[in-house]
């Protein structure tokens, strides 16, 4: 018997033109691969910088609202609050029948030593300083260097 072949040559061609087409060669998917992975890098890293700047416009919310909340505080009680431990306690009161003058976040709470006080996105406590005129406030914005605290 004789092998069976197609009887024209061109019809021959055009099948084995098919099956190679109907494939992705290793390079191709090698390429395909690294423009994904550049593309999920260039991501990830945009992902960071959206976080810190999230966070920052978060903080200067808070110092403004913070500010606020320090100047009612010295309207209706004649005197600003003394210290930074005594922020949360002074602002947000948990005795009966005396004002809140602000109420936090529960990610802006945090206790140290037994004694609750605000904190900034960062996790740190805000800096805060009482003179007879006036008040500093400011978040330290996760660093130390000065030039980017956020102050009231």
């Amino acid at each position: 018997m004789r092998p069976r072949t197609l009887a024209n040559p061109a019809v021959a061609g055009l099948c084995s033109t098919r099956r190679w087409s109907a494939a992705f060669t290793l390079i191709e998917l090698l390429v395909v691969v690294a423009v994904i992975a550049i593309l999920a890098g260039l991501t990830l890293s945009t992902l960071g910088y959206v976080n810190k700047k999230g966070a920052e416009s978060r903080a200067q919310a808070e110092v403004a609202a913070l500010s606020a909340a320090i100047e009612s505080f010295k309207l209706g009680e004649g005197f600003y609050p003394t210290n930074a431990t005594s922020l949360y306690t002074n602002l947000c009161p948990t005795v009966a029948g005396r004002k809140v003058y602000f109420e936090p976040s529960p990610s802006m709470v945090v206790t140290n030593g037994g004694v609750p006080q605000v904190a900034d996105p960062w996790g740190t406590l805000y800096g805060y300083s009482n003179y007879t005129s006036y008040f500093e406030l400011w978040s330290t914005a996760g660093g130390t260097n000065t030039n980017n605290w956020i102050r009231n």
